[in-house]
């Protein structure tokens, strides 16, 4: 089985995030790292290849210093890596890097797709979902357990209600939840071997893609501005009317 996996290059979420005050995008001159949500979707993949037979690609797109989370992910034990590198990529949103993870991944041969839920920088959830409508095959979301049986593809999935059990054929996509598995850590051997694997740096142009960047993007962030701070609360004496000036102050804000 043949797993492709999409990983990002992230601020460490464990520092305070910065946004640049002249483009109201997030500072990316600290300590990045391997987005911790796209660990889970590395070992997810390796577990899938090891068991079934095949290899796990990553497929990732940004600037130059995203080869370090392509190579922890090399190391971790997939094959080989795909970085996606363009200046002109600068600032794209969500439904432009699906598009451009979606040409690499066609050059590739895949049975399964797996992503993160969502990106610890972005938040905007909807990549995996795209990417699996610019492909044209099933996508299955918020994977908590993945097992290949037979030519089927069984998922337990989390939602706010419970487990939903989906199954579905190859090809097909799945974002994977934190907690599915335990990522591995990387072995000295591991990380000295994934200097040598195989890492594809493809631009725009080689993908076909001519006309796709940040300029492109169809959102830009005008304005950022400090949320309100918040307002004292009210104290109440209970003289006997408490009860009463609480019904009321749920009553005025349509609580009751």
């Amino acid at each position: 089985m043949n797993v492709v996996v999409c990983v990002k290059q992230v601020p460490d979420p464990n520092s305070p995030g910065q946004l640049d005050p002249g483009t109201h995008t997030l500072k990316r001159d600290g300590e990045l790292v391997l987005d911790p949500g796209d660990e889970f979707g590395v070992e997810a993949g390796l577990q899938l290849a090891e068991k079934h037979g095949g290899e796990v690609t990553v497929v990732s797109m940004g600037p130059d210093r995203g080869v370090d989370a392509v190579r922890k992910a090399l190391a971790m034990g997939a094959a080989k890596g795909v970085l996606i590198t363009d200046d002109a990529l600068a600032g794209s949103d969500a439904m432009t890097t699906a598009k451009v993870l979606a040409a690499a991944i066609r050059k590739q041969e895949f049975d399964v797709v797996i992503t993160a839920t969502e990106s610890t920088d972005g938040y905007t959830g909807v990549v995996p979902q795209m990417l699996a409508g610019l492909l044209d095959i099933p996508a299955v979301t918020f994977a908590k357990s993945v097992v290949y049986e037979g030519d089927t593809l069984r998922v337990e999935r989390q939602t706010e209600t419970g487990i939903e059990v989906v199954e579905a054929k190859l090809p097909v996509v799945i974002s994977v939840t934190a907690g599915v598995n335990e990522p591995r850590y990387p072995s000295l051997k591991g990380i000295m071997g994934a200097k040598q694997k195989p890492l594809d740096r493809p631009t725009v142009a080689d993908l076909g893609l001519d006309g796709l960047g940040g300029a492109s993007a169809g959102q830009k962030v005008t304005n950022v501005s400090a949320a309100a701070q918040r307002a004292a609360g009210e104290i109440i004496q209970d003289d006997g009317e408490a009860a009463k000036r609480i019904v009321d102050f749920l009553a005025e804000r349509k609580v009751i």
